[in-house]
Order: structure tokens, then C-alpha cells, then sequence
């Protein structure tokens, strides 16, 4: 299936998540625009149904933008947090319903505190709200906004008003009872994420250590070695 690009905000006539979509979406002054595509590996999308892991490419992401990719028929949100956005998520606690993500339903066990991610920059989040399913918005710059005169940035879901600060914690009085799920991942490397799998189930698939090579063949003779 060919890559398409995803413009923010989301049309909200049509916010649920009903395309694949691999596209790079950017705060950038006072509004959101497309920036070129950041490549990653996909699988068919039989094996996406089926749950396999996805493989995104974060070389190119920057402060301030998003990357969305498919996993098991959800959109997952990768983004590059400025060092004033986590400054800013310890002053929110009070106003938020689970500051220290205590239901454990909402990530893997590896996901803790304040940021919510693996890396302190680099959020992953599953982007469906959590009260009906809708795509929240974007909304990563701190300023005032209608819906919030302190915003810190975060993500706003105009469907019900429910409100998630840039590490997908939800706030107190809104609809949404829990935080954004973040999804099992790890870092192949520096710049590539694996979706779908945990860091310890990764391990598990890779062997420790390898078998040393026969010194004799099957029929007790020494083997013949390269000059």
C-alpha cells in the first residue's frame, strides 16, 4: 500500500483512523504543516492484522514533530519533545486524573513516570482517544488556547473536549477515564524503533551466544580449515 500524507488537524467529520498513513506532521509557528516523509518498513497489511511488529525510521524527526505509523490497525504516534515541554510536564501533575500512570493497563511495565517513554525526547503513544476512539489533535506548542488559558502542549480531542499533556496523560474533568495507551516497542538502534515488541521479548529471541563451529566431521576426521 502506497504512503500517503496526513495533514493536521484532523478532519473532524472523519477522525477516526481509517487509512495507513507514514507521514511526518509538525508544529511549526502558529499552525501545523506537512514536512516530507520519514521512511519506515512495513509489513503486508495481512501480517498488520495479525500483529506484527512495525519498524520505524526516526533519523530525520525534529523537535517538535510527529511521526504516525500503522500497528495492528491503530495509528501510533512517535514525537520529539522540546526540553520546554518536559520541563513543563512536572508542573501539570496536579491537574492531571493518573500523573504517575499507576493503572497498568495503560503501558508496558518498562513505562514509567512523568515522560512515559523510554527515551526522555521520544513519546510513543497510541493516537485514539480514550473515552470513544476519536484522534485527538496535536496541539504540541505551549501557549494559551481557547480550551485551556495554561496549555503546556499536548493533545486535545475537540469531539468531547478530552485533554492529554504531551506524555498522553489525561486531565482531570474531561471524559477520557485513563491515559493514551503506549504501545510494547524498543530501539533497534539509535534511530530505528521496533512497534509491537517488547524489550525483553526481543531478548529472549536472541541467542546470548553462539555455538562454537564442529572441529571434526561426522565421521571423527578433523575438518579441513581455510588457508
Amino acid at each position: 500500500m502506497a504512503n500517503q500524507g496526513v495533514h493536521d488537524p484532523i478532519n473532524t467529520g472523519r477522525r477516526r483512523f481509517l487509512t495507513a498513513t507514514t507521514a511526518v506532521v509538525g508544529a511549526v509557528g502558529a499552525g501545523f504543516a506537512a514536512v516530507p516523509f520519514i521512511k519506515s518498513w512495513n509489513p503486508s497489511a495481512r501480517a498488520k492484522l495479525a500483529g506484527a511488529p512495525v519498524t520505524a525510521d526516526i533519523s530525520a524527526l525534529t523537535e517538535g514533530q510527529r511521526l504516525m505509523v500503522e500497528w495492528r490497525g491503530q495509528p501510533i504516534w512517535i514525537v520529539k519533545r522540546s526540553k520546554a515541554v518536559l520541563d513543563a510536564l512536572p508542573t501539570l501533575d496536579g491537574r492531571l486524573r493518573d500523573p504517575k500512570s499507576e493503572n497498568k493497563d495503560q503501558q508496558p511495565s518498562y513505562i514509567k513516570g512523568e515522560l512515559r517513554s523510554i527515551k526522555p525526547d521520544i513519546s510513543v503513544l497510541v493516537g485514539l482517544c480514550t473515552h470513544l476512539g476519536c484522534s485527538p489533535e496535536m496541539k504540541a506548542e505551549i501557549r494559551p488556547e481557547p480550551f485551556d488559558p495554561e496549555w503546556k502542549g499536548g493533545y486535545f480531542c475537540p469531539c468531547h473536549k478530552s485533554r492529554f499533556d504531551m506524555s498522553g496523560r489525561v486531565f482531570q474533568g474531561v471524559p477520557a477515564p485513563i491515559n493514551l495507551l503506549v504501545p510494547p516497542h524498543y530501539y533497534e538502534n539509535d534511530n530505528t524503533i521496533i512497534i509491537g515488541v517488547d524489550p525483553k521479548e526481543r531478548r529472549k529471541s536472541c541467542p546470548t551466544s553462539l555455538p562454537a563451529p564442529p572441529t571434526t566431521s561426522s565421521t571423527g576426521s578433523p575438518l579441513a580449515r581455510p588457508a
